[in-house]
């Protein structure tokens, strides 16, 4: 069949032959198609994408959120095991009336150590967060075998001395036992009243 545009009128496409119309229909459908996709469909596939990207996001969001869900009993017994931990360093700590008591434990267990007291000099206490660090200086003549004990016997008060700047030196003559220096530290739990008043500074 041989197919002539020019014999094709627009106004009267009923009568057009078959193959003619078939393919002004089938441009017409693939223009709906393209007009359809462009206009509706391309924007609809963009939002997809991005909800399939937020799917995944949360999908990762929730396993670790159920991980943790799954591991609460843990975290809460694990924190109990904490307060409980914490609360007895907080005793181990010297409130404002037993400090003293144990500096007077300190040097008490220098000279129990067979140690000879130089120096022995408080400083000012200084406030940390929820703490106040009280600092020794201490200069003891002995050996080390003394030092040892002294040490020893620090660490095992009943409350926390931490001991720092620690150095041992000879005297100037050779018979003389050895020189420490360093710098005792005990700490004190600051009052809820001392931390605001430390915090309004």
């Amino acid at each position: 069949m041989n197919l002539d545009l020019g014999d094709l009128d627009l106004a009267n496409v009923a009568i057009w032959p078959a193959a003619a119309r078939a393919i002004v229909i089938l441009f017409l459908m693939l223009g709906v198609i393209f007009l359809g996709y462009w206009f509706h469909t391309k924007d609809q596939l963009v939002d997809l994408e991005n909800l399939a990207a937020k799917e995944k996001d949360l999908k990762v969001q929730f396993e670790r959120k159920a991980k943790k869900a799954a591991n609460l009993e843990a975290y809460q017994q694990q924190l109990a095991e904490m307060r409980e931990s914490f609360g007895a360093m907080l005793r181990q700590l010297p409130n404002k009336t037993e400090v003293a008591d144990l500096l007077v434990d300190v040097s008490q267990t220098g000279l129990a150590s067979g140690l000879e007291f130089e120096l022995f000099k408080p400083q000012g206490e200084r406030p940390q967060e929820f703490y106040a660090e009280l600092p020794i200086n201490i200069t003891v003549i002995g050996d080390y075998h003394e030092f040892g004990n002294f040490v020893s016997g620090v660490a095992s008060l009943p409350r926390i001395v931490t001991l720092h700047n620690v150095s041992i030196a000879k005297r100037k003559t050779k018979d003389s036992p050895l020189v420490m220096n360093l710098i005792a530290k005990t700490y004190r739990y600051l009052e809820q009243d001392e931390r605001t008043q430390e915090a309004g500074k």
